[in-house]
């Protein structure tokens, strides 16, 4: 097991994301910001690289088709209790923020989160409380992806959907026929 504190000055950064376009452009302004960025798709190379090399940061994706992010915060803090982690979801949901905080997560960013908040969330002090997003998602947005993520665990059916949201399924049908709101 490596549990050898960070040498002074590693900016080792594990970026995980299952949208490619997303995890390159992320890697390149997070290089760009001094760290050394292995970028990776899914959650067994991420694993892997946990076990082998953990490195002092990760930026990691909570939903990916092979898995979830969260076995890759406890698989990191395993063999790298100091390690720096910050989750990133496209579905903000208080009940996924806590168990990302718990499994060992410093802070937990809605996508797509601009890189000068995840730098922020990785290097902030340990007590320090998080300053507020220069760019919030709105009201309309944080609505539509909790739609979205309801519609998602129901296995998109429509009615099912309605029922838990306490929705009129036409109403839903016409929320999820448009597209996201900004």
């Amino acid at each position: 097991m490596n549990t050898a504190a960070a040498p002074e000055g590693e900016k080792s950064l594990l970026i995980l994301d299952d949208d490619a376009a997303f995890r390159t452009r992320l890697a390149r302004a997070l290089e760009s910001r001094g760290f050394e960025v292995t970028a990776v798709g899914t959650v067994a190379e991420a694993s892997d690289i946990a076990a082998k090399a953990p490195p002092a940061y990760a930026v990691l994706d909570l939903r990916l088709e092979d898995g979830s992010g969260l076995s890759v915060v406890e698989a990191l803090k395993k063999h790298r209790p100091e390690g720096r982690v910050v989750m990133l979801t496209g579905y903000g949901a208080i009940a996924t923020a806590v168990a990302a905080v718990k499994a060992g997560a410093l802070d937990y960013l809605a996508k797509p989160a601009d890189p000068e908040d995840i730098v922020k969330a990785l290097l902030a002090e340990p007590d320090a409380t998080p300053e507020p997003p220069e760019n919030p998602m709105s009201a309309d947005r944080i609505r539509w992806e909790h739609i979205q993520r309801v519609y998602e665990l129901c296995g998109h059916n429509v009615s099912e959907t309605a029922r838990r949201l306490n929705m009129h399924r036409r109403t839903l049908q016409r929320i999820l026929a448009k597209r996201a709101p900004r």
